[in-house]
Formats: C-alpha cells, structure tokens, sequence
C-alpha cells in the first residue's frame, strides 16, 4: 500500500512539473525558382533576427509554464519539403538563440524550381499532428507566388477544428493577396502579412510572429 501511494505521488508530481505547450508553430519558407541565393539568405537571416528581437523574446517567454514549440521547412515543388528546424520548445533566452543559429547557419539545399503551395501546406499539416498537445496550432508560409503545380490548396481537406493557417507574402507579384487570401489562409484570427521585397523580410516576420503570439497574451490575463 504505502508502495502504491508513493509511486501515485511520484506520478502526480512528474505531471504537475510538465510544461504544456500553448502554440505549435510551423513556418515554411518558400525555395522555389523564383527566390535567389540572397533572397533565401534573407529569409533565414530575417527569420534568425525576428526570433532573437526583444519584443519577440519577451512575447515568447511571457508564460514560463505554458512555452511555444516552433518547427521549421522550406519548400518548393510537390515533393519538396527540407526541415530547417525540428520540434523546439522555446522554454528560454538559450533555446531561442540555439534555434536562431541552426536556422541562419542552413545551407541552401537543391530544390525543384516548381512551386506547389498545397502540397506546402500539407506537409504543414502532418507537422502540426505531431503536435496534438499544443493549446493551438498555426502554419505560416512565406511565399512570393502563386502555385504552378501540385494539389490546388482549397482542394485540400479542411485543417483540424482550431488550427490557423497565415501568409508572409514578398513583393507585390498582381494577384498575389487575393489569391492567399481567397485559397490559403484558413481558421481563426488568419492573417495575410507583407514584406515591399526580401530586404524587409525580417521586419515582416517580427510583425508575424508578434500578432500570432500576443493574442495568446491576451487571452490569459
């Protein structure tokens, strides 16, 4: 008996030290043909600024007890979707700053010059059901174009009931917004945010992902 009530304390007590993760977040960066060298360098440097700025640190590590677990992926054709970064909860300043590095420091990989946002999205996904214990879930995909090949994205199936797909869109390609806007984003508190050109990338991503955790904030005071 008093081995049972020990090992039921044991137990009680690993669960009350877990952390629950309150945001799963995946960003896709877009590799297709239509992004250079520079421009890829942008994303990731950006993307490295954006995590390491300190509006963003502090959003990020506002609950302790409750971290936001970040994964990221480029992409460009139909069956090409390369992880940047695995799984990684984002419980303090070092965590954020190892992750910053392993982005940044990415070598560019060889990609199709296709672009297929659906299938993007997909794989986003099949990402985010990695992660059922996260309090809500989001896909961000930065793109500069519209899909020329794979599955068309509203003929995906619906997401998951709560989980929210946003855009960073680069340049003012004709079309670009009402297309994401009508095909891409979906579920709730979506959002469209844009960057003038790749040089203004990191400006847009810290804009990004503040929106996309401060609503969290607010929602637990």
């Amino acid at each position: 008996m008093l081995r049972r009530a020990l090992a039921l304390i044991a137990l009680t007590a690993t669960g009350a030290q877990a952390d629950p993760c309150r945001l799963a977040l995946v960003l896709g960066l877009d590799v297709s043909g239509s992004v250079d060298g520079a421009e890829y360098r942008a994303q990731l440097d950006g993307l490295a600024t954006a995590l390491t700025n300190p509006e963003v640190q502090a959003a990020l590590l506002a609950r302790p007890g409750a971290p936001v677990a970040l994964s990221v992926f480029e992409w460009s054709g139909p069956d090409y979707q390369r992880p940047v970064l695995p799984w990684t909860e984002l419980t303090g300043p070092r965590q954020i700053a190892d992750a910053a590095e392993q982005i940044a420091r990415t070598p560019r990989g060889t990609a199709p010059l296709s672009t297929a946002v659906g299938a993007a999205m997909a794989h986003g996904y099949s990402t985010l059901a990695q992660r059922p214990d996260c309090g809500r879930q989001v896909l961000d995909l930065s793109a500069d174009g519209t899909s020329n090949t794979g599955p068309r994205p509203r003929d995906l199936p619906e997401p998951r009931a709560g989980m929210t797909v946003n855009a960073l869109l680069v340049g003012d390609a004709p079309g670009l917004e009402d297309w994401f806007r009508t095909q891409v984003i979906r579920g709730p508190r979506a959002f469209i945010e844009r960057a003038d050109s790749y040089e203004d990338y990191g400006a847009a991503m810290r804009r990004k992902l503040l929106r996309e955790i401060s609503p969290m904030l607010l929602g637990a005071r």
